[in-house]
């Protein structure tokens, strides 16, 4: 019996997390948190490599996910959902994290994109850097 109650969205998720944790591993960078939560918002990844806390939005897709939304066409893009509502968030979130570290460092803002092939276990993983807020 399966007790995973997290929905297919949520597994694909915490699939591209992963990987995108161990992209930056790969790249020297730390990984300090997952999944800070608070009631307005999330940072999926925080990281820091060279003194600077690097706060990574994660977007992953997979082939199957994308033929399930009508409106995607073949030249969608993961990083078309970091809309101006959701980066609004990501500041708000990103300034209670600083406050209630009491950190007064240099950071900024990173978007991992992850696309996953399930038929070949394969993922094309691309990190945009320095995201305007």
């Amino acid at each position: 019996m399966n007790n995973d109650k997290r929905t297919e969205k949520r597994k694909l998720g915490d699939i591209g997390e992963n990987i995108a944790c161990d992209f930056l591993k790969n790249r020297g960078f730390e990984v300090i948190e997952r999944n800070y939560l608070r009631k307005w918002g999330e940072i999926d990844i925080i990281a820091k490599k060279s003194g600077v806390f690097r706060f990574i939005e994660v977007k992953s897709v997979s082939c199957v996910t994308l033929k399930s939304v009508p409106h995607v066409t073949s030249s969608y893009r993961p990083e078309d959902n970091m809309h101006p509502w959701k980066l609004r968030r990501l500041a708000r979130t990103i300034q209670t994290y600083l406050l209630h570290k009491k950190l007064d460092c240099d950071w900024q803002l990173d978007l991992i994109t992850v696309q996953m092939n399930m038929q070949t276990s394969k993922a094309r993983v691309e990190m945009i850097e320095n995201i305007v807020l």
